[in-house]
């Protein structure tokens, strides 16, 4: 039961330095643990420690963590690749969608959120490196996808996210990162009032903070390898 709390404390060390090599003000950069298939009693370590945000890339799992761990003072973050038929209990129960990037998915889970919530924060999904086998909007339409989720009632638009092919190198790892800051920029210079860049792992975290990053996802470096 030590681990975690100490990898938390090594890892909001590291995330206040790097924030401070950038130049970037104290608290910039929001710490979202990746927890995919991780033990419940691993998460509730992390709470114990301080940890609040909470991201799952299956929905059952997210669903039976959430029932399991039954605290209303987490924020729960869908970050994984959403099919039209699980958008409801998404819709429902995560505070944040990290990955739309269809205006269908979009449309149905502005339809799914209860009105007595409110609105479903969500970043759109970039496919930054054009990978055949990774989700995301292309960047050339992501000015139109941005635009059309930005009407949707239920739905708060609150940036971008991307998952770029990965980089040995600091300034290879840096540059899409960049491209992403960009296409973030120009929404917002077109009146949209963006304040989430989601970019960066255990891996590039670095390079995702000296890129702009307001919520890096970090999971190996917080809980270790994930449990197959």
């Amino acid at each position: 039961m030590i681990r975690v709390t100490e990898n938390f404390r090594k890892i909001q060390d590291l995330l206040a330095q790097v924030t401070a090599e950038a130049g970037r003000a104290p608290g910039a950069v929001r710490l979202l643990a990746a927890s995919k298939r991780q033990p419940v009693t691993a998460l509730l370590e992390a709470v114990d420690a301080g940890q609040r945000d909470f991201g799952e890339n299956g929905v059952q799992e997210g669903l039976m963590k959430m029932a399991e761990i039954g605290r209303d003072d987490l924020t729960w973050h869908f970050i994984g690749r959403l099919q039209g038929n699980k958008t409801r209990a998404v819709a429902e129960h995560f505070a944040w969608v990290h990955t739309v990037d269809r205006l269908r998915i979009a449309e149905r889970l502005n339809r799914q959120r209860p009105h007595y919530a409110a609105p479903l924060k969500v970043c759109i999904q970039v496919n930054i490196d054009m990978e055949a086998s990774k989700a995301g909007v292309a960047p050339a339409d992501l000015p139109m996808l941005a635009g059309a989720i930005a009407e949707l009632p239920r739905l708060e638009l609150r940036g971008l996210m991307c998952l770029p092919a990965m980089q040995q190198e600091f300034g290879a790892q840096r540059r899409p990162f960049a491209e992403l800051r960009e296409m973030f920029e120009s929404l917002q210079q077109s009146g949209l009032p963006l304040d989430t860049l989601s970019m960066g792992m255990t891996a590039d975290y670095r390079a995702a903070i000296h890129e702009g990053a307001t919520i890096v996802r970090i999971g190996t470096a917080l809980f270790g390898a994930r449990k197959e």
